[in-house]
């Protein structure tokens, strides 16, 4: 699976990953080969990781390092996303099908899509 780094310590050798699949965040809690033995992960890059369903969380193993800084300002614009404004989006920044009703969530809905 693909994912950008949300977040990292280097010296904890960790990593909140946001999944490809928008499913859960995976977590990279270290290993004895690592990534963080090489480039240095940080927040923003591209990996590629396998993904392993724990009891209670996402686990990611065998991160690799494909693109750094690939989206450098994600984890700010997520924060962004999450925080109450005043400011509601005025009607004529929405697309035509939306313009009648304005509906501010911090909630998204991504639907599981399967194929036959």
């Amino acid at each position: 699976m693909y994912g950008v780094v949300l977040w990292s310590d280097q010296d904890e050798q960790k990593a909140v990953i946001w999944c490809e699949d928008h499913g859960d965040l995976a977590f990279y809690g270290g290993c004895a080969s690592s990534v963080f033995d090489g480039p240095v992960l940080d927040a923003g890059d591209l990996v590629h990781f396998q993904v392993l369903e724990g009891d209670t969380m996402r686990l990611a193993r065998n991160p690799e390092l494909i693109s750094e800084q690939h989206a450098p300002a994600i984890a700010e614009r997520l924060k962004a996303a999450l925080e109450p404004t005043s400011r509601k989006p005025s009607p004529s920044m929405l697309p035509t099908s939306q313009a009648l009703k304005v509906t501010v969530s911090n909630v998204v809905p991504f639907p599981i899509l399967r194929t036959a």
